[in-house]
Order: C-alpha cells, then sequence, then structure tokens
C-alpha cells in the first residue's frame, strides 16, 4: 500500500479536507473534531512512514512538545507506590490520546498546509469562521437573540452562534490573524483600515467578557509595535474602546456591569475571588507534588481533594473555599502544566513556548509580514502566563490551540523558506 504511487496524494487530500474541516467541527461537533484532528495526523504520519522523513522531530519546539508530553504520560502512569497517577487508568488514556494534539500542529507546519494554496485555503477558512460568528454577535447584540434564536447567555453575554458563551474567547484568538493582514493591506485607503480593526475590536467588546478583550487589545499592541504603519490605527482603535465601554451603561447595562463593574470588584477582591482561590488550590497542589504532579486531568480530582485545601491568598478564607471554587482544569496553562507534571511540567512547558515563539518571531522586525505578525501576536497572547483559560488537552479550545500554532508554524516556514 505505502508504495502505490496513488498513496501519497490520497493522503495528502485526506489531511488537508480533514484540516479545513476542523474549524466547523470545532464550532458545532467537538466529537467530529476529534476525529478530523487525529485523521489529519494519523495522514501526515503514514505519509512520513512511506517517504522515511522523519527530520521534522528534531524542530525544537516539536521535540520539545513530545518530551513534555512524554512526561505527562509518565506522571499519569497508575503507580501509587511510586506516587504517580493520581487519575489511575482513566487519566493515563488521556494522556495517551493527547498526542493527537501535537501531531496535528507538527501535521500543519510540516505537511497539510507546506503549499501556499493550502494556506489560503485556511486564511479563508479562519475568515468565514469569523465573520460567520461576528454576524450572530452582532445580530444578537441588536436583538437578543442569535440567528437561531438562542438568547444571551445569563441574560448577559453574547454567545454568538453557539448555545453557551464561548464566541468570545474564539474571536480573540481568530480575528487577530484575519483582520491584521486585511487592515495591512488597505493601509493606503484613507478610513478602510480603521473601519476593519476597530469593527473587530467592537464585536468581541460587545460580548460583555474581559479576558477576549485584554487578549484583542494586546494582539493589536503587538501588531502596532511591528507594523509601523498601523500604530495610529490601534491607537484610535484604544481610544474608541476607552469611550465605548461608559456608553455601555446605557445601551447594555447588563454588559457594562459585567465588563466594568464585576471586573473591577474582582480586581478588589482577586484573593478570595473565585480565580484567585482556583490558583492558590493549583499553587498547593504543585507545591506538594512538586516533581511528578498528579498526572493528565488531575485537578480534578485534587482540587476537592481536603488535603490540598490551604488558606486564600490573603490568609482570610481558612480552607481557601474548599470544595466549592473547583473546576476540571485550573483555568491557566501554567498552573494547569504545574499540576499535571510538577516542577518539570512547567518547565518543559515554558521551554515548548519558547521554542514556539522564537522561530514565529524571526525576523518580524524586519519583515513585519502582516500575516506572521498576526498568528505571532495570537499565539504570544495565547501562551501568556496572566489570563483565564480553557484546557489546552480538550476541545474545543484545545483544538484551536493547536491548529493556530501548526497553521503559524507553516506559514513562517512558506514565507521565510526556512524548516
Amino acid at each position: 500500500m505505502l508504495s502505490n504511487p496513488q498513496f501519497l496524494p490520497a493522503m495528502d487530500r485526506t489531511a488537508l479536507i480533514s484540516t479545513l474541516l476542523t474549524p466547523l467541527l470545532l464550532m458545532h461537533a467537538h466529537g467530529f473534531a476529534e476525529a478530523s484532528v487525529t485523521i489529519a495526523a494519523l495522514s501526515f504520519l503514514l505519509r512520513c512512514f512511506a517517504t522515511k522523513d522523519w527530520a521534522w522531530i528534531k524542530t525544537p519546539w516539536v521535540a520539545l512538545a513530545l518530551i513534555w508530553w512524554a512526561w505527562m504520560v509518565i506522571c499519569s502512569l497508575p503507580i501509587p507506590a511510586l506516587g504517580l497517577g493520581d487519575g489511575g487508568a482513566h487519566s493515563l488514556g488521556q494522556g495517551l490520546m493527547a498526542l493527537r494534539f501535537p501531531m496535528f500542529a507538527a501535521a500543519l507546519a510540516f505537511g497539510v498546509l507546506r503549499g501556499a494554496d493550502s494556506r489560503r485555503w485556511m486564511f479563508g477558512t479562519i475568515a468565514a469562521s469569523a465573520a460567520y460568528v461576528s454576524v450572530h454577535l452582532v445580530f444578537q447584540f441588536m436583538f437578543g437573540v442569535n440567528l437561531y434564536g438562542v438568547p444571551k447567555a445569563w441574560d448577559t453575554l453574547l454567545t454568538g452562534p453557539f448555545g453557551t458563551a464561548r464566541a468570545a474567547p474564539l474571536m480573540a484568538r481568530i480575528l487577530p490573524p484575519v483582520l491584521i493582514p486585511f487592515a495591512a493591506r488597505y493601509l493606503d485607503r484613507r478610513f478602510l483600515p480603521y473601519i476593519i480593526l476597530i469593527g473587530g475590536l467592537a464585536v468581541v467588546a460587545i460580548v460583555g467578557q474581559r479576558i477576549p478583550v485584554v487578549i484583542m487589545i494586546g494582539t493589536l499592541a503587538v501588531a502596532a509595535l511591528l507594523i509601523r504603519r498601523m500604530r495610529p490605527i490601534a491607537l484610535a482603535a484604544l481610544v474608541l474602546l476607552a469611550l465605548l465601554l461608559p456608553s455601555f451603561a446605557v445601551i447594555s447595562p447588563k454588559t457594562y456591569e459585567h465588563m466594568v463593574v464585576r471586573s473591577q470588584t474582582m480586581a478588589k477582591g482577586f484573593a478570595v475571588g473565585y480565580y484567585g482561590e482556583m490558583y492558590n488550590r493549583a499553587f498547593e497542589v504543585g507545591r506538594q507534588k512538586p516533581w511528578n504532579g498528579t498526572g493528565f486531568d488531575g485537578f480534578r480530582l485534587a482540587c476537592p481533594n481536603p488535603r490540598y485545601f490551604r488558606p486564600s491568598f490573603d490568609g482570610t478564607v481558612a480552607d481557601g473555599g474548599g470544595k466549592d471554587i473547583c473546576w476540571f482544569h485550573p483555568h491557566n496553562f501554567w498552573f494547569q502544566a504545574l499540576v499535571d507534571g510538577g516542577v518539570p511540567g512547567l518547565a518543559l512547558f515554558g521551554a515548548f513556548c519558547l521554542a514556539c515563539l522564537i522561530p514565529l518571531g524571526r525576523g518580524l522586525w524586519r519583515d513585519p509580514d502582516p500575516m506572521r505578525v498576526g498568528l505571532f501576536a495570537v499565539m504570544l497572547a495565547q501562551v501568556f502566563p496572566v489570563q483565564s483559560t480553557p484546557s489546552f488537552w480538550s476541545m474545543p479550545m484545545g483544538g484551536w490551540f493547536y491548529l493556530l500554532l501548526g497553521w503559524a508554524m507553516a506559514e513562517t516556514y512558506g514565507r521565510t523558506k526556512h524548516q
């Protein structure tokens, strides 16, 4: 089969189709997204077996991703006598399956998106996804329901085309690599680039979630730093956002309460707030298990365990919120890496992030290609340590993380001719 001349083209087509379907599936069919990610990765690996081309494994970010994953699997081995595998066989199974994510990113970077045409298709797919979500958000902001008749979440947050409030985190990740190249392309037009960037920022702002707005501001700041002619546009967008937020008090009081009033309240009471107590619990798990952590999915079981209860950061809550603050993951990539793999896992995750960002950012100061700038900015935002995040091992946001990483690497290699 591997020697059949039709085998490699068939694998390439299968991987490309699976990849281009992944954004749609990540939005509306997470189970099928698992399949599309796995199919793309397996198709790439079969190509590697047929061509005996394994040089990509030596690439620093791939090698570190695999070492990090392998360490997490070791930490998940169900050997209680050695303090390993708090989550048992279920945790180990999850750990083994997690290999699909870095393999998917590698498949995009070194196989599926090698050609300029396939990268254009990828851009078009992401742009269409962003437009689809944006239309739903604007319609829901104006009429209270999206195009499918779904109302706002908790009567406050916009949901876009989804049933829950997950549109803003998605938009903060897929809008920058769409808007920044579009705006850069029309910099010679007087108002069009302003409309593009300010409109995108406004769409995320109307959702009413804080962190996605901060991410958008951060990506605009990176773009303005690297692309000199974009600086006035970014500044104008930030000024208008500062003017827009107070207007929500009249236009959408509940959005204003969530974006402004709750943000102030959370900042003042962070130590005893939901996220402060969650991070405090994750820190305690890492403190008690510094060498191997809990293994994959360990926070789900460790968080409600009284063994890890400790006073809040300011010492006012004796049990740090007890079981009431618990969730499946600690809402921060870095704390999750610490809990899952201890200090070695945290160090490997940090090394992996640096190994990704260094090639993504290489040469951008001299030659700020807008597409690469947009993808670099959003990857920098995704791994920035001071923020609330989903789990990087679960759908849908885990899928988006590695899809954007693979696409970013493919654009870097394709535009710099360097691998």
